[in-house]
């Protein structure tokens, strides 16, 4: 057989398609948006019968971008929207709530640095990297996350989510790798899918939300155990009474062990890297 040259594909791109269905002929059939094509329909796409779809869609396009960046697993860092950096004065109205955010201040300074930290984790033998920071791309402890990791020069992912209130994703997340998302389930699966290790700083709901999810997760055997660095020891204990919940047989003693309370950011990092020393 001569040589020849078999053509990849006998299909249009959607996109080519897509610019041949804009036609110039107006008539009643062409206006209707029945004749609409479906990916380009967003009242079809925004119905309520496509929602399944639009949970695949979201799972897969952050998926597609993030192998693409070879990245093979992540640091994920939970906490607060609310803490400022030291020497910034929270926007609090109330004077001693205000105070008590300020006094935290010191753990944007540790998520900086555990940031960096972990971002100087070398690339394995097919190229991937690891422990590329990952936050919800906010500001304060997101914000101080993806800052440590530009400090030394490295890519961070931000998981920004839709809100009532505007939150634009802070100016230190690589904006290739950062990413928006409608669903909350959505979005914390992509946290926990390539997560390694996870950093959870003070925080509130949000932060709740997320932590007793992983923990409900390891605790039961849907993934597999990693380290999870809790910053503040004296915060979680006066917020949650682990040893009341074993004490009341809710939860058994064991469970408290998949957590390791810390104050700083070597002290993290040490725990992550002895975990996988072993």
């Amino acid at each position: 057989m001569t040589k020849t040259r078999i053509p990849s594909r006998v299909f249009a791109r959607a996109a080519a398609e897509a610019k041949t269905a804009r036609l110039t002929v107006s008539t009643p059939q062409t206006e209707n948006p029945a004749y609409r094509l479906a990916f380009q329909d967003m009242d079809f796409l925004l119905s309520e019968e496509l929602r399944p779809v639009r949970f695949q869609l979201e799972l897969l396009k952050p998926e597609l971008l993030l192998d693409e960046a070879k990245i093979g697993s992540m640091m994920v860092f939970y906490g607060s929207a609310r803490i400022p950096q030291p020497g910034v004065k929270s926007s609090n109205p109330n004077a001693a709530v205000a105070a008590s955010l300020e006094a935290k201040s010191h753990y944007y300074q540790e998520a900086r640095k555990l940031a960096a930290l972990a971002s100087a984790t070398p690339v394995d033998e097919n190229g991937s990297r690891h422990f590329v920071v990952c936050s919800g791309g906010g500001p304060s402890i997101m914000e101080a996350a993806n800052r440590g990791a530009a400090d030394v020069g490295a890519e961070s992912v931000g998981l920004n989510i839709v809100l009532p209130h505007e939150q634009a994703p802070n100016q230190y997340v690589t904006p290739g790798l950062s990413f928006q998302f409608h669903y909350f389930a959505l979005r914390k699966m992509h946290f926990l899918l390539r997560a390694r290790a996870v950093a959870v700083f003070p925080g509130g709901f949000g932060t709740f939300d997320e932590t007793f999810e992983l923990l409900t997760l390891i605790q039961t055997g849907k993934i597999k155990p990693m380290p999870v660095v809790m910053f503040g020891r004296e915060f979680w204990n006066r917020a949650v009474n682990f040893d009341a919940l074993a004490a009341e047989g809710v939860i058994s003693a064991n469970d408290i062990k998949l957590i390791s309370f810390v104050e700083s950011a070597d002290e993290a990092w040490k725990v992550v890297q002895d975990f996988y020393a072993k």
